[in-house]
């Protein structure tokens, strides 16, 4: 399987330092004169964001990949070596033993390379907590100790959802590397076999669509009947539900976007398509994410850009969940990402 690019870390790539993202974000030649988000929100009367009380502790258990996407906003990939240690991992479980927010969501990079991954699943699952798992799916057939992966899952009850670019070779592997879509059937087989998608199992695998481009993702519902169709009648493969996410111009994604001379027409775009409706239901108002080092954010787009919950404490080993509440979301110019159009966030669009 060719990789679709390295990392810009190790390419030495200027955008691989955040400070110099969110130079570009705020003050680029070409969308200077775009308002703030903050002034958007203003004209259409939203106060600045407040938290509502958290529904998703979403968990970054580290960088390294299999797979190293051309849009990926985490950088990710295998020449990364970020990995959350088992410390870092046992204060999340207690921070979470102290809490009744129901939903765990572990991603990455791919989570299942942390060496303390298996695990953490299961004492996730002790919590009695509704587990999810970000599987780039072909980390499971891209080594043999990965195989029993769909049934590790099923015995434990976990929500996979993974990511899809499109329903066919072409447009996935242009965005995600050469043999992806193929590795991915493939998988997408192992985890039906398990039982996943598969009528009263109760297993259910998701679907995540980017759009391949400097597009806005169409109808939610739509996509989902073009991705059921094509993939049942073409590869005889089964998922319950798509989720449409934006493609956020951070990171390597917003290198595509620079290096095509995209940059200013997708942010117009952004702006333009701004729905209000949207901006009141941003995932980073119920959702905590947790950084590989144990750095606390309100969503994993503030993650990679190192914007950090504004608490006293930003540590998951000192933060409270009473200074959580307090809080105000921090925003920047890619929240326009998550508020254009249907809106988007982890678990798809919003309105």
């Amino acid at each position: 399987m060719a990789l679709a690019t390295t990392s810009l870390l190790r390419r030495g790539s200027e955008l691989s330092d955040t400070s110099y993202q969110l130079r570009v974000l705020r003050s680029h030649e070409g969308t200077a004169h775009l308002p703030t988000f903050t002034q958007s929100l203003r004209a259409h009367g939203i106060a600045p964001l407040q938290p509502v009380e958290p529904r998703v502790f979403q968990v970054n258990m580290g960088k390294m990949c299999n797979q190293a996407c051309k849009h990926c906003h985490v950088d990710a990939g295998p020449d990364r070596t970020e990995i959350m240690s088992r410390e870092t991992l046992e204060q999340c479980l207690t921070f979470l033993a102290a809490t009744s927010i129901p939903v765990v969501d572990l991603t990455g990079g791919a989570p299942e390379m942390n060496p303390h991954f298996r695990w953490f699943v299961d004492e996730v699952v002790k919590l009695g907590r509704t587990l999810m798992v970000r599987c780039n799916l072909t980390i499971i057939v891209a080594n043999p100790k990965y195989n029993d992966l769909p049934q590790f899952y099923a015995e434990r009850g976990v929500h996979v959802v993974s990511s899809l670019p499109f329903y066919d070779a072409a447009h996935t592997d242009r965005q995600r590397g050469g043999g992806v879509f193929d590795d991915s059937i493939a998988a997408m087989r192992m985890l039906n076999d398990a039982g996943y998608a598969q009528p009263d199992s109760g297993l259910l695998l998701d679907l995540v669509y980017n759009p391949v481009g400097a597009i806005l993702p169409g109808p939610q519902a739509l996509l989902e009947n073009d991705f059921k169709r094509a993939l049942s009648t073409k590869h005889s493969v089964q998922f319950n539900s798509l989720i449409c996410i934006t493609n956020m111009p951070i990171s390597r994604f917003l290198e595509f976007l620079i290096s095509r001379g995209l940059y200013e027409q997708y942010m117009q775009t952004l702006v333009q398509a701004f729905n209000p409706a949207a901006a009141q239901g941003v995932m980073c108002r119920d959702t905590i994410s947790i950084g590989w080092d144990g750095m606390v954010y309100d969503c994993d787009f503030n993650q990679m850009l190192d914007l950090p919950v504004a608490c006293s404490s930003t540590h998951i080993s000192s933060l409270t969940p009473e200074q959580l509440r307090a809080r105000t979301i921090v925003v920047d110019q890619h929240c326009y990402g998550c508020t254009a159009g249907a809106g988007s966030s982890c678990g798809g669009q919003l309105a």
